[in-house]
């Protein structure tokens, strides 16, 4: 069978995250739920920042409606993110649950749900629509996109994370009196000056002693 674009089907049923809709067949009305645990696939989440690993397990409740256009596909998944926290960069790990609804057309009905004799020209219309294939759909996209959107940008091991030290680095969620003694570098200049005279006193005063002294042997 052809898709809408002329495009033999290519969806595999085997993949477990493309689902089957012949059950339900062309009855507006007709529902269907499913569960079903998958592995996640590449990718899945914010590169770099948090992401579910992938491979790992995500939970899936699934709402299948048939309308006049196609099946309404409402749903849930659940899963657990890894990353980094941002203000102490210690490994974490959080829930996820990500809700999302998406319709995916029949290849031959317009948004009214008639049967068209042809399909359509509008080709930038059906860019932003998802279609049936064989009475097949692929869930991947659309669960990727909606735990993208449930993930923080910012994640943090706690709310009230204080990160870590500017100075040293250190993280100051293990050492809550963690400080330094704060100098201002005026006074440590100022500091440094007064020892530099002081050196210099001592120098002229031991130059001064020893002169003082061949003087003493000078009179003898």
């Amino acid at each position: 069978m052809e898709s809408r674009n002329g495009v033999t089907a290519r969806l595999d049923h085997r993949n477990p995250l493309v689902f089957d809709t012949h059950e339900l067949g062309r009855r507006p009305g007709a529902l269907q739920r499913l569960t079903r645990t998958v592995d996640a696939p590449k990718d899945f989440g914010v590169q770099g920042v948090v992401g579910v690993p992938e491979g790992a397990p995500v939970e899936l409740e699934l709402r299948l409606e048939s309308v006049m256009e196609g099946v309404l596909v409402t749903g849930t998944a659940r899963a657990q993110a890894e990353g980094e926290c941002v203000r102490c960069l210690e490994p974490l790990q959080l829930d996820v649950e990500a809700e999302f609804q998406e319709m995916f057309s029949y290849p031959d009905a317009d948004d009214r749900g008639r049967v068209q004799a042809e399909p359509g020209d509008d080709a930038e219309d059906d860019e932003d629509r998802l279609f049936l294939e064989d009475g097949l759909f692929d869930l991947e996209s659309v669960l990727r996109d909606a735990v993208v959107l449930a993930l923080p940008m910012q994640p943090v091991c706690q709310e009230d994370c204080p990160g870590l030290c500017s100075e040293c680095g250190a993280r100051l969620a293990d050492d809550p009196d963690h400080q330094h003694d704060a100098v201002d570098i005026r006074w440590a200049a100022l500091k440094g000056l007064a020892g530099s005279l002081g050196d210099g006193e001592k120098d002229e005063m031991s130059g001064a002693e020893a002169e003082a002294g061949v003087d003493e042997k000078q009179e003898k």
